[in-house]
């Protein structure tokens, strides 16, 4: 039995069909959207590359319906939507909530921001352990935004494009309850201006907050504001050498209350060499995930992930920090970011009524 994946608006030529398999006992449907083909005739640094973003329904059907989406994946290929292309070529891939539907269609929810998933360069799929999921529904209009990125190849001319996949359990479909997930992340800052490096504490103290973040330059034009007037950049420059960045990350996970962590995504740039997960208060490390470059051209060829049913606990009153480490080993000014994408057991989830009244 095949169904179809909505796509909304004439921007995309697509290819879509949702086979159904199962795996660890669940009846998974997977389905594959194409975005927009994107010409790559020249360099372009991050986020300076084509861009689409596109609206897509989670699954298809006539009635609305509680789904699961259990996994992400995001791959380079060419114009046919077949072959594939080298994976430098991706910027990222990301997937993002309608978020004043979300919350009419669910009373309360836990997610910090929109945003569902992020894929990039070195991580290229997401898949939640057994048994967990993040709850949407089916008729939820989701926005698809994929950028290309060239770092290497200032001559040729490459048509490519993302091939992206969801994995959807319906809930109907469920043997046993699924425990739901939601989402928040962990940033890499740097203060670009302002009085003191911690974000969100009007008064910081080092034994409690630690060091706080580099003061740096910002290379974009977005910028976070904390409440107390501070101006922090997430994508900054990184001048020639190694730096490591030590960011006070409390205030930007909001945590809602204790719980556990069961999945984390990492997105870095290239010339990266790892990303840590510290909890200030216990003194202790709670996940580190290293990069891999490419040896003879830029890039990130891998980035490690974190996959856990049992989970890292986190706790609403203590203090996190978020720890980036680059080596520009060119003798020009790059780009990073530095973020961990939090996925944690949601321990006030109701199950809506179907329709998400």
């Amino acid at each position: 039995m095949h169904r179809n994946f909505l796509i909304l608006g004439a921007a995309a030529a697509i290819v879509i069909s949702g086979g159904r398999a199962v795996f660890a006992e669940e009846k998974i449907e997977t389905v594959e959207v194409l975005s927009p083909v994107y010409t790559v005739d020249r360099i372009y640094k991050s986020m300076n590359g084509p861009v689409s973003t596109q609206e897509i329904l989670p699954s298809s059907g006539q009635k609305s319906e509680l789904v699961w989406i259990r996994g992400y994946k995001a791959v380079m290929v060419g114009e046919d939507g077949q072959t594939a292309m080298p994976q430098e070529f991706m910027c990222h891939s990301n997937l993002d909530l309608n978020w004043q539907k979300h919350r009419e269609k669910f009373s309360a929810n836990n997610m910090s921001s929109s945003r569902l998933f992020t894929l990039s360069q070195g991580q290229f799929d997401i898949h939640f352990p057994d048994g967990f999921g993040i709850p949407v529904f089916s008729d939820e209009p989701l926005a698809l935004t994929t950028q290309v990125l060239n770092l290497n190849d200032p001559t040729g001319v490459h048509k490519v494009r993302h091939k992206v996949s969801l994995e959807i359990l319906r809930d109907s479909d469920a043997e046993k309850p699924v425990k739901p997930l939601f989402g928040t992340a962990a940033y890499g800052l740097q203060l670009v201006e302002g009085d003191t490096p911690y974000f969100g504490v009007e008064k910081p103290d080092k034994e409690h907050h630690g060091t706080g973040c580099l003061v740096g330059q910002s290379a974009s034009n977005n910028f976070y504001e904390d409440p107390f007037g501070r101006h922090f950049t997430g994508h900054w420059v990184v001048k020639p050498g190694r730096e490591e960045n030590r960011t006070l990350a409390t205030k930007l996970m909001k945590l809602p209350y204790d719980t556990t962590i069961h999945y984390i995504a990492v997105h870095l740039h290239p010339f990266a060499e790892s990303i840590e997960l510290r909890d200030l208060t216990e003194n202790k490390t709670l996940f580190k995930s290293k990069a891999t470059n490419f040896r003879e051209k830029i890039g990130l060829e891998h980035v490690e992930a974190f996959s856990s049913e049992e989970g890292i606990p986190v706790f609403k009153d203590h203090e996190y920090e978020l720890v980036s480490v680059y080596n520009n080993t060119t003798k020009e000014n790059q780009d990073s970011m530095a973020v961990m994408y939090l996925y944690l057991l949601d321990k006030t989830f109701t199950k809506p009524d179907s329709g998400g009244a």
